[in-house]
């Protein structure tokens, strides 16, 4: 049972973060994933007032409130349009829309959840995050962060000419997934993020540099296995490693049959 004893409604993000440097208090995002911990909390924190519930277009960059849902993630047309609808893909399967009308970005984020389908696509994004007190910082460094008392204030996409795809396996529709996979190319390069291991998303690039420009059949099975071969997989009650490991080699050709499919259609 989750107990709270005070609800404070920060109007400043000072506030917020000074409130957080006692262990016992907690920013409560959506609440989504607190509300079933058996947990005593001084003060719950709300960070509503704050307006960081807006997708905003800054030019070369797309700012991202850490207070947005999930479901405005979906539905954001600016979002969707830059990332050819994989941003909608990787969240449309997240239990349902009221759930997704609650969960917060910066909740998702902020808890590096092994099971994260959110987590997987901003690194796939190469996206970057805002902390209060520790600034800017690449998301795949964020990844390897050990958790601290700052706040996550804003993701940050910038608008690097892009192709992404995000796709996942799950043994029911709105179940956790099973593994995620996010490949985009950027700048000629390609990164393929492989998600609920069970373990958090990680980042692989094409080190052996097999991927040829036409991404002809023979380079991209030699791409699935190598990624493979190369990625660190673990077994739970959704599936054994050797299962995750033979999905990593489907849903990465599958993924990059989809790009090569974009790229010529685009043409």
């Amino acid at each position: 049972m989750l107990d709270i004893k005070n609800y404070v409604r920060v109007q400043s993000l000072q506030e917020a973060y000074d409130l957080c440097q006692n262990r016992r208090n907690v920013i409560i995002g959506g609440m989504l994933w607190l509300k079933m911990q058996n947990r005593s909390v001084d003060t719950a924190i709300d960070l509503c007032d704050l307006g960081l519930n807006q997708i905003e277009d800054k030019g070369d960059e797309i700012h991202i409130g850490a207070m947005v849902t999930l479901r405005q993630l979906e539905l954001d047309p600016l979002l969707n349009e830059y990332t050819h609808h994989a941003l909608k893909e990787s969240v449309k399967h997240i239990v349902g829309v009221q759930f997704r009308n609650l969960a917060t970005i910066g909740g998702s984020l902020f808890g590096r959840y092994g099971f994260s389908d959110v987590l997987t696509m901003f690194l796939a994004l190469d996206a970057y995050v805002e902390l209060y007190h520790g600034g800017i910082v690449s998301i795949r460094e964020f990844v390897e962060m050990r958790p601290s008392l700052d706040i996550l204030v804003r993701i940050i996409v910038k608008k690097t000419p892009m192709q992404v795809v995000y796709l996942s396996q799950r043994n029911t529709q709105t179940d956790f997934p099973v593994l995620t996979c996010a490949i985009s190319k950027m700048n000629q390069d390609y990164y393929c993020v492989i998600g609920a291991r069970p373990l958090k998303a990680t980042l692989l690039l094409d080190e052996k540099h097999l991927l040829d420009s036409s991404l002809s059949d023979e380079s991209i099975l030699a791409f699935a296995d190598d990624i493979a071969q190369r990625v660190t997989l673990g077994s739970n009650l959704r599936g054994s490693a050797d299962y995750r490991r033979h999905l990593t080699k489907v849903l990465i050709k599958r993924a990059l049959w989809q790009l090569r499919e974009e790229h010529n259609h685009g043409n």
